[in-house]
């Protein structure tokens, strides 16, 4: 299991990487990718929407199942992957690289204190 020590981690298996510009990219984890099966259709929000830490802003549906992509902290999404509209599959091939979904501004309230680093995440999904 891909498990990038540069990321931070949800309980809901979305990872968060810091970007330059004080954003952070939002996808999920290569644990969830695989254990949805096949990503045929992912429904993400539009730009400009605010969201808050926990809500969901999209679905994700596979072969399997349809589940919700949740925010790890509160921001406004900037920038979705559109990519995913025609190649939803991209989650599955790369989910830390071309299968990223948003990118968040966050708020100057919002915090990352809640996600797990690398090595939390390994023992959360170990359970």
């Amino acid at each position: 299991m891909n498990i990038p020590e540069d990321l931070l981690y949800a309980q809901n298996h979305e990872w968060v990487r810091r970007q330059d510009d004080g954003t952070i990219r939002v996808g999920i984890s290569d644990f969830a990718q695989d254990a949805l099966g096949d990503v045929v259709f992912v429904d993400l929000p539009d730009v400009g929407r605010d969201i808050g830490s926990g809500e969901p802003f999209g679905e994700i549906e596979s072969t399997k199942s349809v589940s919700d992509l949740y925010s790890p902290t509160n921001g406004e999404i900037v920038e979705v992957n559109e990519e995913l509209e025609d190649q939803p599959e991209l989650v599955n091939q790369d989910p830390y690289g071309e299968g990223w979904m948003i990118v968040l501004r966050p708020t100057p309230d919002a915090s990352l204190d809640d996600l797990m680093d690398a090595a939390a995440y390994a023992e959360h999904i170990a359970e």
